[in-house]
């Protein structure tokens, strides 16, 4: 089993009718999340609209959700400010999380040796197993292999990389080199399986909010070596990765409007994402009963 788990969802944070913090919603969704099949969970990351919450909002968040549930939660504590990501990061450590998502500084574009020192004063500042975050379209910067490999190999702690670059061969490299004990997780939902191919060893997913075990089973008939179930899976969970996420209604507003639709706790996004699209709900709808029917 990997560090964190194989399927972990980057949960939604819940908010209430004003879009205030919904903490007891935050537990009652982190539970339900668990009882479907996620073995992790990731909190306060891009899908929890962490660039809209405070500081305190998050500290609440990982200390009372990591407290309700007994599978890993791995904390999003970094952003663009190196200092106060590293104030945050240690702060976080406190508080019983398993351990640190830490993302490629964005905006600001810095260079390899910029990115690469951020990462460092982000891992120095905690004990806890750091993973990286490579998303290009939201950072605008690329971390470099070379970057990675230095950082497994020096720091002690940087243990693996959210991958969500979309270059398989470059990640199958990156494993190739990568020392004993660093692990992959998919950061784009649909190209889990291609990533599986080339050595990584789990999800952190937006749409297994709702497909939890569907991605277990997946990741099932993967490990007994059943690449043809592996595909009829995929082929199935096609319709939720193309939903999760699109120009009109971007994530987490389509996670959030499933979780509506199944009852769960979420409320609708802060800004700056805007007011969901008026058929955003009823899509979500679509695609969980074409869901429900392909499982059949």
């Amino acid at each position: 089993m990997p560090r964190f788990g194989r399927v972990l969802t980057a949960m939604v944070t819940p908010f209430d009718d004003e879009l205030a913090l919904d903490i007891d919603g935050a537990v009652a969704l982190a539970k339900w999340l668990q009882s479907e099949g996620n073995e992790g969970l990731v909190l306060a990351g891009t899908t929890g609209e962490a660039p809209t919450l405070t500081r305190d909002e998050k500290l609440q968040l990982w200390e009372t959700v990591s407290a309700a549930v007994t599978i890993p939660v791995v904390a999003g504590s970094t952003g663009a400010n190196t200092a106060a990501d590293a104030h945050l990061t240690a702060e976080a450590s406190k508080l019983g999380v398993a351990g640190i998502l830490a993302l490629c500084p964005y905006y600001s574009r810095p260079s390899q040796a910029g990115i690469e020192a951020h990462l460092r004063a982000v891992a120095d500042a905690t004990d806890l197993p750091v993973v990286i975050y490579d998303i290009p379209i939201r950072t605008g910067r690329k971390v470099y292999n070379d970057v990675l490999l230095r950082l497994a190999r020096e720091t002690g702690n940087v243990v693996g990389v959210k991958d969500a670059a979309g270059n398989p061969a470059r990640t199958a490299q990156l494993v190739a080199e990568a020392p004993a004990g660093f692990e992959v997780y998919s950061g784009d939902d649909s190209f889990t399986l291609p990533l599986l191919a080339v050595g990584a060893v789990g999800l952190i997913g937006v749409a297994t909010h709702w497909v939890a075990p569907d991605a277990v089973a997946l990741f099932d008939a993967w490990e007994r070596g059943d690449t043809a179930e592996a595909r009829r899976i995929n082929a199935r969970l096609l319709d939720s990765w193309n939903f999760e996420t699109g120009d009109e209604a971007p994530n987490p507003g389509p996670a959030k409007a499933m979780m509506r639709h199944l009852g769960k706790p979420a409320g609708h996004c802060r800004p700056p994402m805007g007011s969901d699209p008026e058929w955003l709900d009823a899509r979500a709808a679509e695609v969980y009963e074409r869901l429900v029917a392909a499982r059949a």
